[in-house]
């Protein structure tokens, strides 16, 4: 068979810098509708973005995190995009790629930036190292969740806040902060001062004079204080000094001034104007670079400019959506002409809003009501996404239609893809990603290796001391992740587990890697940035790369072929269990539930980050702090789950293990998501070990029991350690990062014809 290459599957590279409300609404309608031969990525430095519309409800305390957030990485999935979370800091135009903090670069073909705006600074003293801004949102949150915290936490202390900006952003930040200290006040007795400067003469100079006088004659009946006429000319510790000589004692100063775009818009060299906003046409189009796309608060409509304001940046998402795929597909594009008058509606934090529209303002609770009712049934939308079909990341009713279409096409094209040899990705894809790799990780040479990657030959040679043991092992499987550089740092960490969990150091590994189909351009990029997770992880312990495999299929795959050197006195075995040890586990549990609830749009976000954070924990350390405390036993929890592993220590050990079931650490959400029954597809074979428990008919209508049996990607390691050294043991483990780690239970003497594990 040959390779058809009109039959790849992914052509371009559409690229989202931004999980702004128009990318919001971008990503929902690209996953009921897909582009065919698009790969779609998404960059955020947050996996959550909020909603401006109720963010200042949740200030208020009226909703909850989950209520005003969109869930970034839920939509990424259910649009079928890659997802990196990193923060975008400049672009290479020349060769279209993203620069990122923390990443290799990203490369595109088309590019769109959502990606909001700051408060401008404007090089006031102290401005950047005392006052709190209003934006990036994520920060802000979690300094107002700490001043209620420190507010809860002292009762009768007196506190003052100071709010610089007299917009709507300013005034409605006053009147929400004061309702949720109203609150805290109530069953603590604080007593907390609002102030609110704002250097012209009325506030809200955007809207209608009744609108001005009202907000005011409202501040005022609510004991704020407003100073106006006041330029701020430095921010203290404790105080906000103005220019005319006034200061006021703060113990909080909040920066809601005018918006200010990032700095590496401009230096990228696309046309901004003088505040640093990209210029795009009707089309949303940079004038400067076509195949660049702009929304939201960062884009500057030449011909038709607007405020900064989240109704824009919604109402620009279909248009947007829209353009990008007439552009990919080469068709013309539609002008988009933005409404010239906007309703306001302003939080009043009592329950009400006021209305603004031209000469019009109003005040009521009815319309906080319908304010509330509109901005829910907007973030329903990523709320009640379609049903996923599980093992497909599109939606049932377009996974329907695109198997119709693509059974239609077949009839007349079939793909046909080589196998055996013919299934490899091609030399020069593999020398220009090799290249790119040791421009950034300079591949190791030292004495044991005779031949490897700097000196390719048909195999790797390497050298084995006479006085240690080679310790080997092998893992490879599916990406669990839509981001190849995550997964190959993923992936390694858990190949890279075997070896640490039998104390050896890591000596040299191979890789094994299968690319989707796709031009050879889009499997260079994947391979790449899969790779460049690999050499990263590689690089902290020090193991060259000597060689490997790679081959094109269906989907993303990656493992490792993994050697080792120890001193055969210093080799860790499951066995050497005595009674009396205790045991000790690093990581919580869960992965394999909450991914599996991932593949199904079950689970939320700020889960999988944190999956994501412990299983990019390496072992390495864990491994050193054991010997330090005289491990006797020790092995890695993987795909076998917890009972599965543990049933093989006490085997090879002949002993028995009394675990509290209180003490197991599990993953957040993990126990949610076995509420509802979801489990990953490997669990009915690992729960066969349940024969192995004791009390198992006892235990098995507990919540959170198939955890035990939960297949863990790059798990913790599981280890006894003396009794009188068990206690140090955890807290080093803990100081050290691994924050789940727990002593979970205890060594006892076997009985025979007694099943060896026992929870208390």
């Amino acid at each position: 068979m040959t390779k058809d290459k009109g039959q790849r599957t992914k052509d371009k590279d559409l690229v989202l810098i931004g999980g702004g409300h128009s990318h919001a609404i971008a990503l929902r309608m690209l996953g009921m509708n897909p582009l065919p031969g698009v790969r779609l990525t998404l960059i955020t430095n947050v996996s959550y973005t909020p909603y401006s519309g109720m963010l200042p409800g949740h200030v208020a305390g009226f909703y909850t995190f989950d209520e005003c957030h969109i869930d970034l990485r839920r939509l990424a999935q259910f649009a079928g995009a890659q997802l990196y979370i990193d923060k975008a800091v400049g672009l290479d135009l020349n060769s279209n790629k993203v620069i990122c903090a923390n990443r290799p670069p990203v490369a595109f073909d088309v590019l769109s930036i959502d990606i909001g705006s700051t408060p401008a600074k404007e090089s006031i003293p102290g401005v950047a190292n005392y006052a709190i801004p209003a934006k990036p949102v994520p920060q802000f949150l979690t300094r107002w969740n700490q001043i209620i915290e420190t507010i809860a936490q002292h009762p009768q202390q007196s506190l003052s806040l100071g709010i610089v900006g007299g917009g709507a952003g300013g005034v409605e930040l006053a009147m929400t902060m004061q309702r949720r200290i109203n609150d805290v006040e109530t069953r603590h007795g604080t007593s907390v001062k609002i102030h609110l400067f704002h250097r012209g003469n009325k506030l809200l100079s955007g809207h209608n004079s009744w609108v001005q006088r009202y907000v005011k004659k409202l501040l005022k009946k609510r004991e704020i204080q407003v100073h106006l006429g006041e330029t701020v000319s430095q921010i203290l510790p404790d105080k906000i000094c103005c220019e005319s000589g006034l200061f006021v004692n703060c113990d909080y100063s909040f920066w809601v001034t005018q918006a200010a775009a990032p700095s590496w818009i401009a230096e990228s060299g696309l046309h901004t104007n003088s505040k640093g906003f990209i210029l795009v046409g009707d089309t949303l189009q940079s004038l400067s670079h076509p195949h660049i796309f702009a929304a939201g608060d960062i884009a500057t409509m030449v011909n038709h400019p607007r405020p900064k304001a989240g109704v824009f940046a919604v109402r620009q998402g279909k248009p947007l959506v829209g353009n990008l795929r007439r552009f990919v597909q080469e068709k013309t594009l539609h002008l988009y002409q933005p409404q010239r008058r906007f309703l306001s509606l302003i939080g009043t934090g009592d329950g009400g809003a006021i209305a603004s529209w031209g000469s019009f303002g109003w005040h009521s609770r009815l319309l906080w009501l319908w304010k509330d009712h509109i901005d829910r049934k907007f973030m329903r939308q990523f709320r009640d996404l379609p049903a996923m079909t599980p093992g497909n990341n599109l939606p049932e009713k377009t996974q329907n239609l695109t198997k119709s279409t693509l059974l239609k096409k077949s009839k007349n094209t079939p793909p046909m893809y080589c196998a055996g040899c013919g299934s490899k990705v091609g030399s020069t894809t593999l020398e220009r990603v090799l290249k790119r790799l040791q421009d950034e990780y300079p591949f190791p040479t030292p004495e044991d290796i005779i031949l490897g990657l700097g000196t390719p030959d048909d195999a790797a040679v390497v050298q084995v001391p006479a006085d240690k043991l080679l310790v080997q092992t092998i893992d490879y499987f599916r990406t669990l992740i839509n981001d190849p550089f995550i997964f190959g740092q993923i992936s390694t960490h858990h190949c890279l587990s075997d070896l640490f969990a039998m104390g050896a150091t890591p000596q040299s590994v191979l890789a094994m890697v299968t690319v989707p189909y796709g031009t050879a351009e889009k499997q260079e990029e994947t391979l790449y940035q899969l790779l460049s997770g690999a050499m990263k992880v590689l690089s902290q312990v020090q193991a060259p790369l000597v060689g490997g495999h790679t081959t094109e299929g269906a989907e993303l795959t990656f493992g490792l072929s993994c050697n080792g050197l120890v001193s055969p006195q210093q080799i860790l075995k499951k066995s050497g269990m005595n009674p009396g040890d205790q045991l000790i586990f690093t990581k919580g549990l869960g992965t394999g539930i909450l991914f599996a609830a991932n593949m199904r749009l079950q689970a939320k976000g700020y889960w999988i980050d944190q999956a994501v954070e412990s299983m990019l924990l390496s072992n390495q350390e864990a491994v050193q702090v054991f010997r330090d405390h005289g491990v006797t036993a020790c092995t890695d929890v993987t795909g076998f789950g917890l009972v599965g592993h543990l049933v093989e220590m006490v085997q090879a050990s002949g002993v028995a293990v009394e675990l509290e079931w209180d003490k197991i650490p599990l993953l957040e959400g993990v126990t949610e998501l076995v509420e509802q029954g979801i489990v990953s597809s490997l669990y009915p074979q690992n729960v066969q070990a349940a024969r192995f428990i004791k009390n198992q008919e006892e235990i098995c209508d507990r919540a959170n029991y198939p955890v035990l049996f939960d297949p863990q990607t790059s798990g913790g390691l599981l280890a006894t350690i003396p009794s009188d050294q068990a206690v140090k043991c955890e807290q080093v483990l803990q100081e050290l990062g691994y924050q789940q780690s727990c002593i979970i239970g205890q060594v006892i003497s076997a009985s025979s014809d007694v099943p060896p594990l026992r929870f208390s």
